[in-house]
Order: structure tokens, then C-alpha cells, then sequence
């Protein structure tokens, strides 16, 4: 155990889900072998979430309870990701959409509610453009693909690729801090889970694959314009955080500028994982939006 934290003060990501009915599995999707936990009911509505770059589906353990009671839950490692497949090439924002694509024929699942954090809101934007007919509705939590910042791209990449060449203790710990505003928030056991991701054979190279978005040129190819924000058709709820670290309110503001109908919220006090910083408060938001009420906090923009 680190150091940094007593016994009495451990907090671990598993005892988030006591009292919850969930499964962990693998699913062969086209080829590519995608890790999932789930949650809810069959019959349920689906949907399904999409974590960041370097990321894994833990960072959803705080919301399968409470989105399982009403939806099926997904929280999947994408390509490249956690334990799922890592194909040696580079992965561009299409490449992602074509395995969500995969994993959602895999089971079948026609249309679908997604939620994306960073990359996972940069993959689910490109999907509600691209594939209008597979989105019910979408929400975007801190998510990339509209600005290309190199002094954040540099940051994430050089964090990222370090923690994956070498995933000691330290290494791991600043690039999960990174995503933090309440540094106490990064368990112990979250850190080792990333840390045994990171440390499988073969992963320094998958991040390289992981990182390409954060090279200018190919990042610029993918960034999501105007006109295809104008678009999306499913409705959509951007959630934004008074202290991201990869862009202030203003970029998420100006995202739910250019979708139509779109509402938008700032959860104080987070970095760029509010669903896991605020999982109360997110979680009631989220719902309320998913399940098509009132969002009390969140309205239009302007």
C-alpha cells in the first residue's frame, strides 16, 4: 500500500460495487477480443460508456449501480485498451468507431444510449455523426476531438508513454493524479489496477499506437468541425468541469454550441473524471438526461 494513505483511510474501487449485480467477460468482435463489465438487466435499454485515452472501463466502477438499475450497462475496454485486443497499428478516432461498431453487432444491440469521457466522447460524437441510426441519446463528458492544444497533447502523451514503458508505483500514480482535481480521489487500487494493465507485454508499444492523436498532423485530420457537430441528431447533454486539465469551460460550452439542442452543465470541484470524482451527483444528472426527464442543473446553451 502507498504510503500516502493510512488503513483507516484506504478506499478501494471494488468496495464501490457491494451490493451490485455486475459481470466481468471478454466478447470476440470480429476478431478483436473486447473485455466489458456490465451491468442491469437484459431487457433493459442498452448503453454503453467509453472511457479515455489510456484508460480502462474502471473508470465507470462508480456508476454501474445506479446505471444498471435502469439501463444494460457497458463499460468496455476499447481497442487498444485495458485487456482488450491491441492490433500493432496506429489508432485513429475511425478505428475506434469501427470496434464499437463491432462490439454493438456482436450483441446485437441496434440502437443504443452512449456516454464518452475524453476519447470515449471523441469516438461516441464521431459514431452520432457518422451513424445516426445506432444513437439514442449521447453525452459528452469532457470530450476531445474539437481542439487540437499542443501543450496538452505533449502532456498526455509524455505521461502516458512513460507510465507505459515504465509502470512503476510513481509513474502510474501522476498520470491518474493528472486526471484529478481531488488527488485524494486516486485510490490505491485504482493505481494498481492501471499499473497491471501497463504492465503487460506488449503495452509500451500499444500506447505508442494509443498516443498517435496526440501528433498534430494526424490529430487534425480527426478533429470533429463545425459542420459535423451541426449534424448529430440524437440528443445530446455535454457535461464539462471547472478544472479540466484539457480545456476550460469555454471549450465545452462551445461544443454544446454546435449541436443542436444540446444541454450543458459544469460540475465544480472535478478534473476530467467527474463521473468518478462525483459519481452522486453525476449519476443523477446522467440519468435524469438518459432517461429523457428534467435535468435541473444542465440547460441550452445561451
Amino acid at each position: 500500500m502507498s504510503q500516502a494513505y493510512t488503513p483507516a483511510g484506504f478506499k478501494s474501487i471494488w468496495a464501490e460495487l457491494r451490493g451490485t449485480a455486475f459481470s466481468q467477460g471478454w466478447l470476440d468482435c470480429g476478431g478483436l477480443e473486447t473485455r466489458y463489465l456490465a451491468a442491469g438487466d437484459e431487457g433493459l435499454p442498452p448503453l454503453l460508456l467509453l472511457h479515455g485515452v489510456g484508460g480502462h472501463a474502471e473508470a465507470y466502477v462508480r456508476n454501474l449501480k445506479a446505471h444498471g438499475e435502469h439501463f444494460r450497462t457497458w463499460a468496455i475496454d476499447m481497442i487498444g485498451h485495458g485487456w482488450s485486443a491491441k492490433p500493432d497499428s496506429p489508432r485513429e478516432v475511425r478505428q475506434y468507431v469501427e470496434h464499437v461498431l463491432r462490439f454493438l453487432d456482436t450483441l446485437g444491440i441496434e440502437r443504443v444510449n452512449v456516454s464518452g469521457e475524453s476519447l470515449g466522447g471523441w469516438v461516441a460524437s464521431r459514431l452520432a455523426i457518422d451513424h445516426p441510426d445506432r444513437v439514442e441519446r449521447l453525452v459528452l463528458n469532457t470530450a476531445g476531438g474539437s481542439q487540437a492544444d499542443p501543450v496538452v497533447m505533449e502532456r498526455l502523451k509524455s505521461l502516458s508513454i512513460r507510465a507505459a514503458e515504465d509502470p512503476s508505483w510513481d509513474f502510474i500514480k501522476a498520470r491518474v493524479e493528472w486526471l484529478m482535481a481531488d488527488k485524494a480521489k486516486v485510490y490505491d487500487d485504482l493505481v494498481a489496477t492501471r499499473q497491471a494493465i501497463y504492465a503487460q507485454p506488449g503495452m509500451a508499444r500499444a500506447m505508442q499506437h494509443n498516443m498517435v492523436l496526440q501528433d498534430m498532423e494526424t490529430r487534425l485530420r480527426n478533429l470533429i468541425q463545425p459542420e459535423d457537430y451541426a449534424r448529430i441528431q440524437a440528443p445530446t447533454f455535454v457535461i464539462w468541469t471547472s478544472d479540466d486539465p484539457t480545456a476550460d469551460v469555454s471549450e465545452g460550452r462551445r461544443i454544446a454550441s454546435m449541436i443542436p439542442g444540446a444541454l450543458f452543465t459544469v460540475i465544480d470541484g472535478c478534473g476530467h473524471w467527474p463521473q468518478f470524482e462525483e459519481p452522486e451527483l453525476f449519476n443523477r444528472m446522467h440519468l435524469d438526461f438518459l432517461r429523457g426527464l428534467p435535468v435541473p442543473e444542465a440547460g441550452p446553451v445561451g
